[in-house]
């Protein structure tokens, strides 16, 4: 059985209004994730333990990796079963962004790292509830011949969001303040989608949950399915190793005058690639009917920005990488979403196998600054991190064209 199963396919298109409520929710969620990984999270552990700071951040990080691991299928699974009457899927986005702004305040809060990691991972416990709804919703609501452009109201926020995250918060020097406003966006930002809302009629899941049932479910026989993750795993690990450590890199490598304010220029860069890349990406492919392609080239971009900072480790480089890396990420993820969702198993168990593929998304963003840290600390530096980021991104474009169902 297919995803795309005639009794469970979406026909009709998305409006324009849902899209705008999809994005903005997005745009929260990215907002509250990806500003405290690129900046708040590093600044916050430098100012308590500035000899360790590289280490703690690893292990948080790692940590949250491990939570995402576990809990993207469990909930998943749990979306497929769950019958409330405000919808299954909606039912995760809110209490998702509910937990995941507890957790911003109480990273907020934390007066040590141990503290900081333990308000980090309710927050990541959030940010994996709503995911798990968030990504099946467009695989019951939305036909594939939309899926790319709305797989770019996924990543598109993602640019704009990132960076006006970091410019709100590069001028705040309380942690308290940072991550109150985060958690104020993830709320604000949220709310239009979970008013508006509406889920479609639930099917009956494949099974009934059990320990027993979710090991296997997570023994997926489709080979396209398993290529697709992995190739999810390689270019986000990738992306995780070219960008997490920026500050860091601005800071103790390049020894720039002012990193916040270089950091926040780089991310420019970066992210008006990736937005342009995303929404062009998703558009073209939905146009075309073909996927592999754009994902293939949008991760060989990627590489080629982690090799150009191996050879030329400067700011200059720095900027043209940032241009090529978010180009290539951007272009990347918009279609590769909407190509996972055509791989799936089972339309019934969606969110289950979607919260699997979710792991290829959030596991490299969590265990790559792990790895990362070892690779600055013990096996080379900087440079040698960067040819790392580039060679894991030509693997994640190999394993595309290994995937045989979809063009």
């Amino acid at each position: 059985m297919t995803a795309e199963s005639a009794d469970l396919r979406a026909e009709s298109l998305v409006s324009g209004g849902w899209l705008l409520r999809f994005s903005l929710v997005w745009f929260g969620l990215w907002m509250g994730y990806l500003v405290p990984i690129q900046l708040a999270l590093p600044d916050q552990l430098d100012a308590l333990d500035h000899q360790h700071r590289i280490r703690d951040f690893g292990l948080i990080n790692g940590l949250a990796g491990l939570l995402a691991l576990v809990t993207l299928p469990l909930f998943g699974a749990l979306c497929d079963r769950t019958r409330s009457r405000i919808g299954r899927r909606r039912s995760w986005v809110l209490g998702g962004v509910a937990v995941f702004a507890a957790g911003l305040l109480l990273t907020g809060l934390a007066g040590s790292a141990l503290a900081v990691g333990g308000g980090w991972l309710i927050a990541s416990l959030g940010v994996n509830m709503a995911t798990a709804g968030l990504t099946a919703t467009i695989a019951d609501q939305v036909p594939p011949g939309q899926r790319g452009q709305v797989s770019s109201a996924v990543y598109g926020p993602q640019a704009v969001g990132v960076l006006a995250g970091l410019l709100a918060v590069s001028g705040l020097a309380d942690a308290r303040l940072r991550y109150l406003l985060l958690a104020v966006a993830v709320v604000g930002f949220g709310a239009p989608f979970l008013l508006r809302q509406r889920d479609p009629e639930a099917p009956s899941p494949s099974s009934a949950l059990s320990p027993a049932a979710l090991l296997d479910g997570l023994r997926i026989g489709s080979p396209d399915f398993r290529w697709a993750l992995a190739g999810r795993l390689l270019v986000n690990l990738g992306n995780a190793f070219g960008t997490t450590y920026l500050l860091f890199f601005l800071r103790d490598y390049l020894r720039v005058a002012n990193p916040d304010a270089s950091l926040v220029l780089l991310t420019l860069v970066y992210l008006a690639f990736t937005l342009a890349a995303c929404y062009c990406g998703g558009l073209l492919s939905d146009r075309l009917r073909r996927r592999r392609v754009f994902v293939a080239v949008a991760a060989a971009l990627q590489a080629a920005a982690g090799l150009l900072l191996a050879v030329l480790p400067s700011f200059r480089a720095a900027l043209i990488g940032a241009a090529l890396l978010g180009a290539g990420y951007g272009a990347y993820m918009s279609v590769d979403q909407a190509l996972v969702t055509e791989v799936l198993p089972d339309p019934r168990d969606r969110a289950k196998d979607l919260g699997i593929m979710n792991v290829g998304s959030v596991v490299p963003q969590a265990l790559g600054p792990l790895a990362a840290g070892l690779v600055i600390s013990v096996l080379g530096g900087y440079r040698v991190l960067f040819a790392l980021a580039g060679l894991t991104s030509v693997a994640g474009a190999w394993t595309v064209y290994r995937i045989r169902g979809i063009r």
